[in-house]
């Protein structure tokens, strides 16, 4: 890996942007507008282009025979391991539930709020390169949980465990289509594919790009693209932990970013060391190492905290404070997707069992979105309740404002209501 300052660091890190972004904008565009134009033509054109593989409207959707074999084919072993997983999930997501709130905020008015759950939800989950049921439990659990009636999925592919997960998370529907086209169909519907209110889950560079153009026509969770890991560690930290958590974000595709931050050189040499020596182990090698190659980076820092300065300054989806007093870093804190804290808190921690969310805001978002949860899948309305003396009170203020704004209308709705004050 690169060992280098903190501003030959930074720019390293945030040349990739500006790579993955070129001329994906207008291909994009170009797919999403064929879909919502042409419908299952178009879509099930650009599967068979983008994917390999024909998809027609009688092959589309995944059938209740291919759930139960797919059942058969999971051992007891993985089906308890994703069940409890599910269930830490849905336990850390309950603690998102908002209640009806409806309060006196003025004498004689009252507001407030009522929560309601979208009608349909989408749901991407890739499936390229590998299978990750455990992006279906981490979509597909908090819209159970925010009462989304109806959740449909779309996934290339059809990994035993990953149809095994979405059916036991209630998925509705699943579809065996992804990439652009996918997003495109469930933002606005096709012959084969309904149009949901919301879209939520990772996908690649052409995932992220087509969430942000349909934006819209359908809520999203985040703009997210590949992934990456950022570890600010000191003296304390074990260089092969250290190297380990920053190859199990290499290895998920050759534009994943690993970035460690400290002020121990040595440990910088070490863990730059373990990078090579884990490397030659791993059964995706090829994928890792171009990722490091291309964006593996050591940056060293002066103090703890201008490691997180530079931490803020990046906004990683994944932030470890592998240090010896992480609570003391804590506060320093400000853009991460999601921080795992001490030595014995890795990132798969996160990515499969604790029960946070590992949909995460990435490519500097985490500076404005947060992690995928139940808040994606509701709606909160506003309520506002008055009777006539909190009217009466407020009206003389509601008119002025109203009138300096140009709007007599408006004013106005209040006005005729003052007869019986005059």
């Amino acid at each position: 890996m690169l060992i280098t300052d903190r501003e030959h660091g930074l720019a390293r890190v945030f040349s990739r942007s500006t790579e993955l972004s070129d001329n994906i904008g207008e291909r994009v565009s170009k797919i999403i507008s064929d879909v919502r134009i042409g419908g299952d033509a178009a879509l099930f054109g650009y599967t068979a282009k983008f994917d390999g593989f024909e998809v027609t409207a009688e092959n589309i959707e995944v059938t209740k025979e291919m759930l139960d074999k797919a059942y058969s084919e999971v051992s007891d072993e993985l089906l308890g391991a994703l069940r409890r997983a599910k269930t830490n999930i849905e336990k850390y997501h309950r603690k998102q539930l908002l209640d009806f709130e409806l309060a006196e905020s003025a004498p004689d008015g009252n507001t407030g709020y009522m929560i309601r759950p979208v009608e349909r939800a989408g749901i991407y989950v890739p499936g390229g390169k590998a299978s990750y049921p455990s992006s279906v439990l981490m979509a597909a659990v908090p819209a159970c949980v925010a009462g989304v009636s109806d959740i449909i999925m779309c996934t290339p592919g059809t990994s035993p465990l990953t149809l095994v997960a979405a059916a036991e998370c209630g998925v509705s529907r699943i579809f065996g289509i992804g990439g652009a086209q996918a997003i495109a169909a469930m933002a606005y519907g096709t012959e084969s594919v309904p149009k949901s209110d919301v879209i939520c889950g990772p996908g690649n560079m052409y995932v992220a790009e087509a969430k942000k153009q349909i934006f819209g026509a359908a809520g999203i969770d985040m703009i997210a693209g590949p992934s990456e890991i950022l570890i600010v560690a000191d003296g304390s930290a074990d260089p092969e932990f250290v190297a380990a958590d920053l190859l199990s974000q290499a290895e998920h595709d050759e534009t994943a970013m690993s970035i460690l931050v400290t002020t121990d050189k040595a440990l910088a040499e070490k863990v730059s060391a373990e990078v090579t020596r884990q490397l030659a182990l791993l059964p995706k090698k090829a994928i890792a190492e171009k990722s490091i190659d291309d964006f593996g980076t050591i940056i060293l820092a002066d103090s703890p905290e201008e490691c997180v300065e530079i931490s803020n300054a990046v906004a990683p989806e994944h932030l470890e404070l592998c240090v010896e007093d992480p609570e003391a870093l804590l506060p320093l804190v400000r853009n991460a997707g999601a921080v795992f804290m001490g030595h014995w808190s890795p990132e798969p921690l996160g990515d499969y069992y604790a029960g946070t969310n590992h949909v995460l805001p990435n490519c500097g978002t985490a500076r404005f979105f947060s992690a995928l949860g139940v808040n994606n899948f509701v709606k909160r309305i506003s309520l506002i309740q008055y009777g006539k003396s909190g009217l009466y009170s407020a009206a003389d203020d509601i008119i002025a404002l109203a009138e300096a704004e140009g709007l007599s209308a408006h004013a106005n709705s209040v006005r005729v209501r003052l007869k019986e004050k005059k």
